[in-house]
């Protein structure tokens, strides 16, 4: 536990070194209007906060600098308050006046708006489901317990999964729920199918087959695909204006690893959580190339379900209280749009 005052002290270095990138000494920290210690005082708590893993000093500096741990403590401690300027509320507020038709262009112009605003680089996940809908459903039997889910897409992709059939279902049963999704799912969103069935379609299965929970668990993996996720990116050489990044070596791995899109999708997916902003702190993050990087993530919804990721990649020394309020209010936003269109 720290004390009240190291936690001030340590609040103040990571303030301060998000805004210079230089290593802070004592003097200056005691020149602040919100810290009434004096310089010796400063120094000994700098020194414990060191001793405890909080604080790093580099070699060529008598000053400190946030280690990892620092960084961590720090975003864990933030205040609630959303640390979003006016000019860029009015930033968002003019993107998201403007008239979208399309998702993918919806999340191209998310990203790009992100990267502008923040400085820093926009990561946006997405799946590319949303003008993807069910053409067609059958079930090609194989033998008397399993079959092959055949579906497909608007955009002709086929899709096709095999699946045990419930024992002591006949053949007339099969066929019936066949006709059934297709009379009833065909034009539906693929992201929409399972709650479409598990709502809509259910009662009326139940009220026309015998064995209702048994076709019911069969159509639950059926249609238990993975969404294709797509990345949108921007601002990727934002890296270079970092004072950290002046080494080019570590510039190339981070541009090389923003170019390997399966890569790219793994790394956003791991990141990512059913709800409120994740942040990973240096060797958090779960490639090497990131190591002397945060990335800060929010999910945005439909349907209470999560269908994609925002993702603001920055060197540790980010503004992490401003840029998870701009992401906060950005993933909310996105998620309101989406309502509107798809509702």
């Amino acid at each position: 536990m720290l004390t009240e005052r190291q936690k001030m002290i340590l609040n103040a270095i990571v303030d301060d070194y998000i805004r210079s990138a230089e290593p802070v000494g004592s003097r200056s920290i005691s020149k602040r209007g919100d810290v009434n210690y004096s310089p010796a005082t400063i120094r000994n708590e700098m020194a414990d906060l060191e001793e405890l893993g909080f604080l790093e000093q580099p070699h060529t500096s008598a000053g400190r600098i946030p280690s990892q741990k620092g960084y961590r403590y720090y975003v864990d401690h933030l205040s609630p308050v959303e640390a979003v300027n006016t000019a860029e509320v009015k930033e968002l507020k003019r993107f998201f006046a403007e008239k979208l038709s399309a998702a993918e262009q919806l999340m191209q112009h998310a990203a790009m708006v992100l990267s502008n605003v923040t400085n820093y680089t926009s990561i946006l996940l997405g799946p590319e489901v949303f003008h993807t809908s069910l053409r067609h459903f059958q079930l090609l039997t194989l033998d008397h317990e399993t079959a092959i889910a055949i579906m497909v897409t608007s955009t002709g992709q086929v899709e096709n999964r095999k699946i045990r059939i419930p024992e002591n279902v006949s053949a007339s049963e099969l066929e019936q729920m066949v006709n059934l999704l297709n009379s009833r799912l065909v034009g539906v969103p693929l992201y929409k199918l399972k709650t479409r069935i598990f709502t809509e379609i259910s009662e009326e299965m139940q009220r026309h087959l015998e064995h209702y929970e048994e076709m019911m668990a069969t159509l639950n993996s059926a249609f238990d695909h993975e969404q294709e996720q797509k990345i949108f990116l921007s601002g990727a050489t934002n890296m270079l204006i970092q004072p950290e990044f002046r080494d080019m070596d570590k510039v190339k791995s981070i541009l090389d690893l923003l170019e390997e899109t399966p890569t790219l999708t793994r790394l956003m997916a791991e990141a990512s959580a059913p709800h409120g902003i994740q942040v990973r702190i240096g060797a958090e993050n779960a490639h090497q190339a990131f190591e002397n990087c945060s990335l800060i993530t929010a999910t945005y919804e439909l349907d209470g379900e999560s269908l994609g990721t925002i993702g603001i990649l920055g060197p540790t020394r980010m503004e992490y209280a401003r840029v998870m309020g701009i992401l906060n209010m950005l993933s909310h936003d996105v998620t309101g749009i989406l309502k509107q269109w798809y509702r």
